[in-house]
């Protein structure tokens, strides 16, 4: 173990359209420096718009990578863009799609024509409906009403724009939701597989297990952050 590790700082890079409240509890209990990143909200900001962003609000010199869901496609983008800043990746039932493919051209067939057809009709926010039964699965109904309230859609580009080619850093991990609507069990599976080998944990919890299971999830981020 390398005690060195405790202290990196931590970037965490949550889900679309979420707020920067939902890491809050899991922040609370870890001893390291964290910030939440926020995405630029223009309708037309690219990936390497959201990735500088993210990176102009990193903390100072290397750090670890928490990221959710799509955020997994910023920090990969991050990969190829400042690798020697980044100490660790976790992912948080996150998508890493392979290089040269879209955050929608990795999701399974079915749902990625859906999704496609809705975004250009509707935009990325989805139905109030959809986020409450498949995003917010699992949650109690105060964390739901919020989540549903404070949904910000992203730009389309973050969705469709293909990750360059890079190298994720020798230190990578995941964390598998097996009880997920939004995201498959199966599905973070063969994401995870794109980080190679490594850190796993599995925690029994819907798509947000930063707020149904904050202390097991901060659990697994300091496991992850303490092995070398």
């Amino acid at each position: 173990m390398n005690p060195g590790l405790h202290s990196t700082p931590i970037l965490f890079l949550s889900g679309a359209g979420l707020p920067a409240w939902i890491w809050d509890a899991v922040r609370a209990d870890l001893p390291v420096e964290s910030v939440v990143a926020a995405y630029p909200k223009r309708v037309d900001a690219r990936l390497d718009d959201c990735v500088s962003t993210a990176l102009a609000q990193a903390p100072d010199g290397p750090f670890t990578i928490v990221a959710h869901s799509i955020g997994g496609v910023v920090a990969s983008q991050i990969m190829a863009t400042a690798p020697e800043r980044v100490a660790g990746l976790l992912g948080v039932a996150a998508s890493f799609p392979a290089a040269g493919t879209s955050f929608l051209a990795a999701s399974p067939a079915p749902q990625r024509v859906v999704i496609g057809l809705v975004m250009r009709i509707a935009g990325t926010r989805p139905p109030r409906k959809a986020i409450r039964s498949v995003l917010c699965a699992g949650l109690d109904e105060g964390d739901a009403d919020r989540i549903v309230t404070e949904f910000a859609p992203e730009s389309q580009h973050l969705y469709r724009d293909k990750v360059s080619r890079r190298t994720f850093p020798a230190r990578s991990g995941y964390v598998v939701t097996t009880s997920d609507r939004q995201l498959s069990a199966a599905t973070q599976y063969r994401q995870a597989a794109e980080l190679g080998t490594g850190f796993r944990r599995e925690l029994s919890t819907g798509h947000l297990p930063m707020l149904q299971n904050s202390a097991s999830l901060a659990k697994a981020v300091q496991e992850f952050t303490a092995t070398a």
